[in-house]
């Protein structure tokens, strides 16, 4: 047995079923070995940051890590953004790198790089195997890192001849760590403050904060006390629609969340982190919370939000009580395009138990209050701010769903950054609907010149500008195998996405806004 067979019959031993792939010469032995041992699910995506993205999404919702396969420490490199994205999100991703043979690296060829150096900025867990009979051992304990609560990147370099030398020797599956448990402590002194003080607003982050089973204890920890609830500006993974509670988000502009949180005396974070500006604005402050405000961590970012909020609820001694209706479902909207109407139209027509893969930006900040009463749904943001996670985040979150309709929210600009998924989603037959909001222009950065003071002139605003020339989506989506078609009114919207819902593969529609 090889380096590269080793490897790939220890990560199905640790449950690892998905490999997103970009593969190039040194890691041929590892697709050989894909090739010849049944039980994994090979993905191809034309550009590395579409595979990381798709390895994102696909943890947000399948619970557990899939492996991409990229080339040397460039390949890396155009994964990072990505990269970056999930680190952010907390997802559990093992990265098989290539690189130089051992003996060849001293040589400096062309693609010898710092693989290492690139890793350690969106990894938690490091290393680079020298000998074959250690890739499967190592190929286990990178598993076991991904799985580590509340799910870390785990990068594994390996040079070809590790990959291609016999000697190689599978490993078994190590045990997933436990999830860590909040500090009694910690939730005797949340309760106190829910219970003795004024002013607190519960913040919810991290996906385990925002399941339905978290939001029922939080229901309770509200209807008895009387608090404040937001959940942080971005999550990885929020489920909504009717069933769950109509949660709101710190606002991204940092003018609305200063007032959002003006009143706010007492903070009580739960997986999350007390909310700062996503930038740094001249005569405005970085702490979006009042400054006097106490901060008290019920649970951290790591522990179980879940058990934490339950221990809440107990400790202060609040009764069960049922997260109400959300009220009527909205109906279809008709006419000119709006935020508030294709949100209102999403919400009266996405299917039951839809992902929601939300990368529309600046046009779908004003989304949540519309959707609410949609059928139950998750909602997966962007959460490290890189932009060209949406529509990678909607391949794998529709291979991690299980077939679920993933319906991607996508800003036009940020979809040029990794259009390439549109092309992987064909070739896998994917359930994604994209409405991709076409105002052939970088809107959130006209808003951002404000922001900062700046006073825009014609260059400026051309650099701005993705209407010369316009780009034809359709026929951009139509040439990598997706069926499309453009819209200019909601009615157009509704009729499209309904027919999306009836194929078994992906659809776009451009929505010119």
């Amino acid at each position: 047995m090889n380096g590269a067979e080793s490897l790939v019959h220890s990560l199905l031993k640790s449950g690892v079923e998905v490999c997103f792939s970009n593969p190039g010469t040194s890691e041929m032995h590892f697709v050989a070995a894909l090739d010849r041992i049944p039980g994994m699910r090979c993905v191809l995506g034309l550009q590395e940051n579409i595979v990381t993205g798709a390895a994102d999404g696909y943890w947000r919702m399948a619970g557990k890590p899939a492996v991409t396969l990229l080339h040397c420490g460039p390949g890396l490199a155009n994964g990072l953004a990505n990269l970056h994205n999930a680190r952010r999100a907390r997802s559990g991703i093992v990265n098989c790198v290539g690189d130089q043979a051992t003996y060849h690296r001293p040589y400096d060829a062309p693609l010898t790089a710092d693989t290492e150096g690139f890793a350690r900025g969106v990894s938690q867990w490091v290393r680079t195997t020298t000998k074959a009979a250690d890739v499967g051992a190592d190929a286990a304990a990178a598993v076991q890192a991904a799985r580590t609560s509340p799910g870390q990147i785990a990068t594994l370099i390996l040079p070809s001849d590790t990959c291609w030398d016999e000697g190689g020797t599978v490993a078994a599956a190590l045990p997933v760590p436990a999830v860590p448990q909040a500090d009694p402590h910690a939730i005797r002194a949340a309760a106190r403050v829910l219970r003795e003080k004024k002013n607190v607003l519960l913040l919810l982050g991290g996906s385990m904060a925002l399941t339905q089973a978290a939001q029922e204890a939080v229901q309770r920890i509200v209807a008895h006390t009387g608090c404040d609830i937001l959940a942080e500006t971005s999550n990885a993974r929020f489920q909504r629609g009717q069933g769950r509670m109509p949660l709101e988000r710190v606002p991204y502009p940092v003018d609305l969340a200063i007032q959002r949180l003006s009143k706010v005396e007492h903070l009580v974070l739960v997986g999350s982190k007390a909310p700062v500006g996503f930038f740094a604005y001249p005569g405005k402050p970085s702490k979006h919370y009042p400054e006097n405000a106490s901060i008290t961590v019920a649970c951290r970012q790591e522990q179980d939000a879940l058990a934490a909020l339950t221990a809440l609820a107990e400790e202060l001694g609040a009764p069960k009580v049922a997260i109400g209706s959300n009220g009527e479902k909205p109906e279809v909207a008709r006419g000119a395009p709006s935020p508030e109407g294709l949100a209102r139209t999403v919400a009266a027509l996405m299917p039951e138990d839809a992902i929601i893969a939300d990368e529309s930006v600046s046009y779908g900040r004003g989304f949540f209050p519309a959707t609410h009463a949609a059928a139950p749904h998750d909602w997966l943001q962007i959460t490290g701010g890189a932009i060209g996670c949406g529509m990678p985040l909607a391949t794998g979150a529709a291979i991690g769903g299980g077939g679920r309709r993933v319906i991607n929210l996508q800003a036009d600009g940020s979809a040029m950054y990794t259009v390439q998924a549109l092309w992987t989603q064909a070739r896998e037959k994917l359930p994604v609907t994209t409405i991709l909001l076409s105002n052939r222009k970088y809107q959130i950065l006209l808003g951002e010149y404000q922001n900062v003071g700046a006073n825009p002139g014609r260059v400026a605003m051309d650099m701005m500008d993705l209407g010369n020339p316009d780009i034809a989506w359709a026929k951009l989506a139509q040439s990598m195998g997706v069926e499309a078609a453009t819209a200019t009114t909601l009615d157009q919207v509704a009729d499209l996405m309904s027919q999306s819902f009836a194929r078994p593969g992906p659809f776009l529609i451009e929505l010119v806004i």
